[in-house]
């Protein structure tokens, strides 16, 4: 009689005595650093030849405690046939302890608990990994994390409120989603490209009637007040700061495109693209090229 299949929503365990292995402390490190990723970005990160016993794997460290899957992705329609969203839990936190290894090396920075925002939080994650893992694939970017840049910030640490804030400057202020860098190896010294990350799933207005409402381009014209005032310099202890804006489809990013172009006075500092939600591949790059308003388009695969 064959094994019944256990459910995908509620813990079930068997009490399998489960040997960690290797990979298994990946997968810790990488939710650990990451808060929420799929099972396909999981297997990005922590390798394996069979994609089918990498998910049975997953299956009994959830079953049996290790990690965890928010009960926040099933409230969306289709999630179930979707690959599973996971979390770190607590016996995968006390196996990387054990190790004496710090769960604290965060890519990403979310509030604790519950996120009201999950989908929100979650593509931010997924861009962020894509980064991560597309550099890694390459021969001259890095990857610099987020916990990295604030260990050099002068105000800030990864512990503060809000350590991500700019401002307030003349009463603009910002949080951006996510932040990090790119480092390239060219010529004698590195350089570096710093990027405040902002991802739209087209749920805020690209534009309001009323000042002082959210939307996409004051939050745009917020940055590039503070980014003239030189608050990621004195704040971060960064020289230099684009602004990506990711969202789900061209046509919306051609909106926000248009919008802005007509709202901000200096643009250089502002790429544009379409994220479509899946770990870089052969072939596929989050190091690509990204469009700008009234500039060339850069490409994040070299300095």
């Amino acid at each position: 009689m064959g094994t019944v299949r256990r459910s995908r929503m509620h813990r079930e365990s068997r009490g399998k005595c489960l040997v960690l292995t290797e990979r298994d402390l990946a997968i810790f490190r990488a939710l650990g650093q990451y808060r929420y990723l799929r099972s396909t970005y999981l297997h990005a990160f922590a390798g394996g030849a069979s994609e089918n016993r990498f998910k049975e794997r997953l299956g009994d460290l959830f079953h049996e405690g290790f990690i965890d899957r928010p009960n926040e992705q099933w409230e969306f329609a289709g999630r179930l046939n979707a690959p599973v969203v996971y979390q770190l839990g607590r016996r995968g936190r006390e196996g990387l302890r054990m190790r004496e290894e710090a769960t604290d090396d965060r890519r990403v920075i979310l509030t604790r608990g519950p996120q009201r925002q999950f989908a929100h939080a979650l593509m931010t994650c997924d861009v962020v990994a894509s980064f991560e893992l597309s550099a890694r694939a390459s021969s001259s970017v890095s990857f610099v994390p987020v916990s990295a840049i604030l260990k050099k910030a002068p105000r800030r640490s990864v512990e503060d409120r809000h350590p991500l804030m700019l401002g307030p400057v003349n009463g603009n202020s910002v949080i951006p989603d996510a932040l990090f860098a790119l480092r390239y190896e060219s010529g004698e010294r590195p350089s570096y490209r710093f990027i405040a990350l902002e991802v739209d799933r087209g749920t805020m207005p690209v534009t309001r009637s009323h000042r002082g409402q959210t939307s996409v381009t004051a939050k745009l014209d917020a940055y590039e007040k503070l980014i003239c005032a030189q608050a990621h310099k004195r704040e971060l202890g960064i020289p230099n700061l684009l602004v990506l804006l990711l969202t789900t489809s061209e046509s919306r990013k051609g909106r926000i495109i248009m919008a802005a172009s007509s709202k901000l006075r200096d643009t250089r500092p502002f790429l544009f693209g379409q994220f479509i939600g899946l770990p870089p591949s052969r072939g596929t790059s989050s190091l690509c090229r990204y469009d700008r308003i009234r500039n060339p388009s850069i490409a994040l695969d070299r300095a």
